[in-house]
């Protein structure tokens, strides 16, 4: 199979503003947001309202059906709505583009990037295969059913990927914004910010893939398994995509499907090293466990002189401390307590485990019961990011998050894949 390019333009499916009353309501948050506050997605559901919206088009997390995971008959739901929207040509195509997006975060800062698709055959979240485009975190493969089931049938894909590059001298992503079309302008629902998109398309489309081209080959000249591009966000959707992609070649034998539109996935490329790109914690919440047996428990992989230490607050119930977690066990605070927990949960089944990302939300839900307990974590050092990846595979599930859980990417452009 002929090696593609690694990242490129597509038919861009962007929301009709003109067919569709309101675009406020279009765009919804990552559907692996909020997944232990259920509120939230009453209130999106409150605002969109049968408008047209992505709500319609993807699966919150938050709604999955306990230990069926998901419905079949809501999967069905979910293409149909898909159908319809396709056939009421609710969508302004643009063909062979990018989109170079600017979405205002909450403390007024603006992050950059640009959709496009990548090559599914770069891709790979086994961190031994040392491919171009690489997970960072932990695949629970697990997790990747009730997403499969959504896209193997599905006519459209959206995304909530958000990708890395490694761009210090930041040339990669770097537009006049008066040369190019603006697209859209919208106010992202509860709280979400504001996002613009502009068109990009033509010779500003070549003079990015030009730029493209440096940036590869200088990762390329570093070493002899680089690190491309690293997915910050929405592993687990690319790896859906990854597998149903796999699944088609081996349906498929012997078939040339270079060009088939499974190859590929869309994702937004963001430069890890922009100012407003802030890498966050995530904290991990359980529930119906036995606090002080698991407090007591835990102080086996604890030391008592803090400068060997990595300090982890914790708050259960009514009451807080801090552990301090043997530094002998691990450079990463996450790595050492996750692996812990696994272990715990595994011993005791009733356990239920919840990744939170705001420091607030993880104390308010740890407060709610005395068979709560939540650990607030450390955030990563994102300029050792990519080094770290080389040297030392990924990292443990969860273990950051790239800005609060209202900043995550929103499902807004799409793209025909069927």
């Amino acid at each position: 199979m002929k090696n593609f390019k690694i990242f490129k333009e597509f038919d861009v499916l962007v929301p009709d503003k003109d067919k569709i009353n309101d675009l406020n309501s279009w765009p919804v948050v990552a559907v692996d947001q909020f997944t232990s506050q259920p509120e939230y997605w009453r209130g999106v559901r409150d605002l969109v309202n049968n408008k047209f919206s992505s709500y319609y088009l993807v699966y919150p997390e938050a709604e999955f059906s306990g230990a069926e995971l998901f419905k079949p008959e809501r999967v069905k739901k979910i293409n149909d709505a898909m159908q319809n929207y396709l056939d009421k040509n609710l969508f302004k195509e643009y063909k062979n583009s990018y989109v170079y997006v600017e979405r205002e975060l909450l403390d007024g800062s603006v992050r950059s990037g640009i959709i496009g698709i990548v090559d599914l055959e770069q891709y790979d979240f086994d961190p031994d295969l040392k491919a171009e485009i690489r997970a960072t975190e932990k695949t629970v493969t697990e997790r990747i059913p009730p997403r499969k089931a959504i896209r193997e049938n599905a006519p459209l894909e959206l995304t909530h990927v958000l990708m890395l590059c490694d761009d210090i001298e930041n040339k990669l992503i770097n537009f006049n914004k008066a040369e190019l079309e603006k697209i859209y302008d919208i106010d992202l629902m509860l709280g979400g910010g504001n996002i613009c998109g502009w068109l990009v398309s033509g010779e500003e489309a070549e003079r990015f893939n030009k730029r493209l081209e440096a940036y590869i080959n200088k990762k390329k000249s570093e070493s002899d398994t680089p690190l491309i591009f690293a997915v910050g966000d929405g592993n687990h959707s690319l790896a859906t995509a990854k597998a149903c992609w796999e699944e088609l070649k081996a349906k498929n034998p012997g078939a040339d499907l270079s060009e088939h539109p499974a190859r590929y996935a869309m994702v937004e490329l963001e430069n890890i090293h922009e100012k407003s790109q802030k890498f966050e914690p995530v904290h991990r919440l359980l529930k119906n466990v036995d606090v002080n047996n698991l407090l007591n428990d835990i102080a086996k992989i604890c030391v008592e002189n803090k400068a060997e230490a990595w300090p982890v607050e914790y708050v259960a119930g009514n009451k807080a401390g801090v552990i301090y977690l043997n530094k002998e066990l691990g450079i990463l605070v996450t790595e050492i307590l996750q692996n812990y927990l696994d272990e715990y949960i595994n011993k005791n089944k009733n356990i239920e485990i919840d990744f939170i990302h705001e420091d607030k939300a993880l104390k308010d839900l740890a407060s709610q019961s005395a068979n709560n307990i939540g650990f607030l974590l450390p955030p990563i050092d994102k300029t050792q990011f990519f080094n770290w990846v080389v040297v030392n595979g990924i990292l443990p599930r969860k273990t950051f998050s790239m800005g609060h859980a209202q900043e995550k990417r929103y499902y807004l452009e799409a793209r025909a894949i069927k």
